[in-house]
């Protein structure tokens, strides 16, 4: 049996897909742009954050609770390069989140977000 150290370390040495998401209502096409250091763990965090009311997006929890879980998909829109670096990476995917933000233009009609 491995001890809590030998797990901790095999769990550090995991590689997560890191990058931008989006939450996308499939009944008007409106998306909600979001980024974040483990994509394949992001929906279930944004799921359960809608689920409990408590969603940072004021906009995107009322129509989520309106509409149901059944009309939104969490899609992957962009996934960070693994380069083995740890040191800068959540400045990376904060600037990759601004590019996609800038393509996209998820505001008012179009989206969630809210410009800065």
């Amino acid at each position: 049996m491995k001890t809590k150290k030998e797990i901790r370390n095999e769990y550090k040495q995991l590689k997560f897909r890191k990058g931008v998401f989006q939450i996308r209502n499939k009944s008007d096409g409106r998306v909600y742009i979001g980024s974040c250091m483990n994509l394949d763990k992001a929906w279930n965090s944004q799921k359960f954050k809608l689920e409990a009311g408590i969603h940072s997006c004021r906009e995107l929890q009322e129509d989520y609770r309106k509409s149901g879980a059944d009309n939104f998909i969490f899609e992957i829109i962009e996934v960070l390069k693994e380069t083995g670096e740890t040191e800068g990476t959540e400045k990376e995917i904060k600037e990759l989140e601004e590019i996609c933000l800038m393509e996209i233009q998820p505001y008012g009609e179009k989206g969630y977000n809210k410009k800065t």
